[in-house]
């Protein structure tokens, strides 16, 4: 074995995910370059995630990435109409609505990630093994020319749900397994007049019409699609009370075709996509809802599936695993850099784990909402009741986008400190959003006088500090972390240092080394 005795790279992250490469893209842009392992020989094709719900998709706007996707410069648009376990939510009349939603298959996603961070991800090379020392972990990684052994300060575990490195840490993932249903999904040609491949809808027989990116419901099942490209369709189906079959890639299509019958009642006129590869047919039992114990030890850490799994319903997963990888970026380049204070990497952990614990509950209920059975049948209908009052949607609405999130940052009682930064306009053309692509902290000044930005300015290497207009000031000033959210805001220039110190360190001329 090729063994590295002494540290050689300051963050490996395992695992070229969207979760992993964002976590690379963050440290990059704080000017640490770290080193991205993937087991995979190459970037999958395998369907996964085929798109992006909830606050994520502004996270994505503000690192540019957004327009990247569409290619508008326009900033997102709250969706007006989304579902929570099947039922309809109308968000057209929020003048609040957070729950932002963007198409894109997770292989587009890698591949745009992957060139923003502008790293090369070591392709094969998996990690086995995990030894942490004082001031460094060993990481045993098999690779295409053999094993070898990686020393570096820290390891980021970014490996999903089933993340050798969260094992090898002694990380405990405790939750339950459901095995109460199977799961079937394909990708298959449905042809007009029952597909419309301007829209990607469905016109079904006895049915009506039914849109895609939506979940139906009926007493037999759960049917949801997609359309990636015209006549092309990313199908699911759910059912219940079917165990002991075993999972596969391999499902032919005329059980996919059986499973909508059966969910839907009348048969779909599915065909296997033309001159393709063979279709991916996946069959499993049942999902899993876990969570790690801790997201930190020691010099490991845990990002994405790493830390927690649950149910796809509603799309939660990279909107939580993304902003994982948000929030622990900027506080481990800040430790890499020198200039963390004490506790900030563990910050992490108490963020963003009740955030995992909560998406977890919501994940579940609506799984529990799509059951078989007339008991649900009962309770779906009271619920719809509930979803006509504003204030209930604006509550589940703010449930699944994130939206709920806040900080506990120790600093001003002012309502934006510990929330998400609004992309407010700031005069001269720009915006917060465009501002926020540096990936650095953000003191916008709203004042007239100096006195805000002569107490930032000893924190000037790490925090860029901006005199700004905007119609309707939220506070004097705003002081802005990497991952969007408002660390302080208010007036008094001695409050605005100590929320710098509490979070960004003892500046450099009080002894600290710069930022890297």
């Amino acid at each position: 074995m090729s063994v590295v005795t002494s540290p050689s790279t300051d963050v490996v992250i395992v695992g070229g995910g969207p979760n992993g490469l964002m976590v690379a893209a963050e440290l990059m842009l704080a000017g640490v370059r770290p080193t991205v392992l993937d087991a995979l020989p190459e970037r999958t094709s395998t369907p996964k995630a085929n798109g992006l719900v909830g606050r994520v998709v502004q996270a994505l706007d503000y690192r540019g990435l957004y327009e990247a996707v569409t290619g508008t410069s326009s900033p997102p648009t709250p969706a007006p109409f989304f579902q929570f376990g099947a039922l309809p939510l109308d968000l057209s009349t929020l003048d609040d609505n957070a729950l932002f939603a963007l198409p894109v298959p997770q292989r587009e996603l890698e591949e745009l990630l992957e060139r923003h961070a502008g790293v090369r991800v070591e392709r094969g090379h998996r990690a086995t093994d995990l030894t942490q020392h004082d001031d460094h972990v060993t990481l045993d990684v098999s690779g295409p020319d053999g094993p070898y052994r990686l020393a570096a300060r820290y390891v980021v575990g970014a490996d999903g749900g089933h993340s050798v490195v969260r094992k090898r840490a002694g990380i405990g993932f405790p939750g339950v397994t459901d095995h109460g249903f199977t799961h079937r999904s394909g990708q298959v040609v449905i042809r007009e007049p029952v597909a419309d491949h301007r829209t990607g809808r469905l016109d079904v027989e006895g049915l009506g019409v039914l849109w895609p990116g939506t979940f139906h419901r009926t007493e037999h099942g759960v049917f949801a699609f997609g359309m990636f490209q015209p006549g092309v369709y990313r199908i699911a189906l759910i059912e219940w009370g079917q165990s002991g079959l075993t999972d596969t890639d391999e499902m032919p299509l005329s059980e996919l075709r059986d499973a909508a019958k059966r969910v839907l009642g009348v048969d779909l006129p599915l065909a296997e996509p033309e001159g393709r590869p063979p279709a991916l047919n996946r069959r499993a039992e049942g999902t899993n809802s876990r969570l790690a114990d801790r997201y930190r030890e020691g010099r490991v850490l845990l990002v994405g599936d790493a830390a927690h799994v649950q149910s796809g319903v509603g799309g939660p997963g990279l909107n939580l695993g993304l902003q994982d990888a948000l929030n622990l970026g900027w506080k481990l380049a800040a430790v890499v850099g020198g200039w963390a204070p004490p506790h900030l990497l563990d910050s992490y952990e108490a963020e963003r784990r009740p955030v995992g614990d909560r998406v977890i509950t919501h994940s579940r209920a609506q799984s529990a909402l799509l059951a078989e059975g007339p008991n649900v049948t009962a309770l779906r209908r009271v619920l719809t009741e509930l979803l006509q009052d504003e204030a209930a949607v604006r509550r589940i609405s703010h449930l699944m986008s994130g939206a709920d999130t806040v900080y506990d940052m120790g600093t001003s009682p002012h309502p934006m400190t510990g929330r998400w930064m609004p992309d407010l306009p700031l005069g001269h053309g720009t915006s917060f959003a465009r501002l926020a692509r540096s990936g650095r902290p953000l003191l916008l000044d709203f004042t007239t006088t100096s006195a805000l930005r002569s107490a930032a300015r000893p924190w000037v290497d790490r925090v860029d500090v901006h005199a700004a207009t905007t119609p309707t000031p939220p506070a004097d000033g705003v002081l802005v972390r990497p991952d969007g959210y408002v660390a302080w805001a208010g007036t008094a220039p001695e409050d605005l240092t100590h929320a710098l110190r509490r979070w960004f360190g003892v500046p450099p001329a009080q002894g600290v080394s710069g930022a890297r």
